[in-house]
C-alpha cells in the first residue's frame, strides 16, 4: 500500500513493483534498530530526485530527509542492489520475449553529459561533441536492457573502454555474448583485439555512404532507444554528481527502474495473483 500518511506522487513504486525489489534492498531487517525510515519511502525519496531532477537538499518534506535516501543511495549502490534488479529483470523480459536468458550479442555505445559547477573537477573535453562533461560508456543486450556500464570523462575514447565493457559483460552474462556491435567510433585493432581478448568480435556498423537526413542503423539503433528511455530521467540529464562513481551508481538505479516499469505487467499478475 502507499504510504497512508502523504498524498503519492507519480514516480512511486508500485506494490507490485516493489513486492519484486523489497528483497535486494533488505540491507538491514525492516525492524533494525538504528533504522528510522521505511526502505520503501526511501526507495521512493531516490526515484523523485531522478525522475524530476530535483536537487538532494530540495526533497519535499514528506519523503524521508535527504541525506537519509543519499547514504542509503550509496549503500545500496555498493552492495550492488540496483545490478541485481536489472539483471534479473533482464534475464525475465528476455524469457517472457522468447529470448534465452543469456544473450549472445551487446550493443556498446557511449553517452556525453554535459557537466556543472559540482562535476566540472573531472570533467574532460569531448572534441566530437564539442561539450565538456563526462562519458558514459554501456553495454546493452539487443533488447535495449542493461548489462554493464562505466564513466569517464569525456575526453576518453570510446574504443580504450572496450576491454572493461566486454569483460563486464561476459561476467554477467557468463561468457554467453560472442558478437558486439559498435558504431564507427570503435573501429581500429585495438578495440577489435581488446573485445576478442573477452571472446567478443566486434562488427562495426557502418553509416550508408548516401546518407540524407536521419538514418536508423541495424542494431545500433537499440542502445540509442536505451538513452532515449533514461531522457526521461531528468536526474541524468546533466552530469550534477561531485563524485563519478555516484554518477554511475544513479545510471544504474535508472536502468533498474526502466526495467521495473517494463516488467510491471509480469509483476502485476504475479502479486494479484498471491
Amino acid at each position: 500500500m502507499e504510504s497512508a500518511t502523504r498524498k503519492p506522487y507519480p514516480s512511486d513504486v508500485s506494490d507490485a513493483e516493489w513486492a519484486f525489489a523489497a528483497p535486494y534492498l533488505a540491507l538491514l531487517s525492516e525492524d533494525a534498530p538504528q533504522r528510522t525510515h521505511a526502505v520503501r519511502e526511501v526507495f521512493n525519496g531516490l526515484r523523485y530526485i531522478l525522475r524530476t531532477g530535483m536537487q538532494w537538499r530540495w526533497m519535499p518534506n514528506d519523503l524521508p530527509p535527504w541525506p537519509a535516501v543519499y547514504q542509503q543511495t550509496r549503500r545500496w549502490a555498493a552492495a550492488g542492489c540496483f545490478e541485481a534488479i536489472a539483471r534479473d529483470l533482464r534475464m525475465l523480459l528476455r524469457e517472457e520475449a522468447g529470448r534465452a536468458p543469456a544473450p549472445s550479442a551487446a550493443v556498446f555505445d557511449s553517452q556525453t553529459l554535459q557537466s556543472t559547477p559540482e562535476s566540472g573537477a573531472r570533467a574532460g573535453y569531448d572534441g566530437a561533441k564539442r561539450r565538456k562533461g563526462s562519458k558514459v560508456h554501456v553495454a546493452v543486450d539487443t533488447l535495449g536492457y542493461l548489462l554493464a556500464l562505466q564513466v569517464t570523462p569525456a575526453s576518453a575514447q570510446d574504443r580504450e573502454q572496450v576491454e572493461a565493457l566486454a569483460r563486464r559483460v561476459q561476467e554477467v552474462t557468463g561468457e554467453a555474448v560472442a558478437i558486439g556491435f559498435v558504431d564507427q567510433g570503435y573501429e581500429g585493432e585495438t578495440a577489435a583485439a581488446a573485445a576478442e581478448a573477452a571472446g567478443i568480435e566486434l562488427v562495426v556498423v557502418k553509416l550508408p555512404e548516401a546518407k540524407r537526413g536521419f538514418v536508423l542503423l541495424p542494431k545500433r539503433w537499440v542502445v540509442e532507444r536505451s538513452f532515449a528511455w533514461k531522457a526521461r530521467w531528468r536526474r541524468l540529464a546533466r552530469d550534477y554528481e561531485r563524485l563519478a562513481t555516484t554518477l554511475a551508481a544513479l545510471h544504474l538505479a535508472v536502468f533498474a527502474f526502466i526495467a521495473l516499469a517494463k516488467a510491471a505487467p509480469l509483476l502485476r499478475l504475479a502479486f494479484d495473483s498471491l
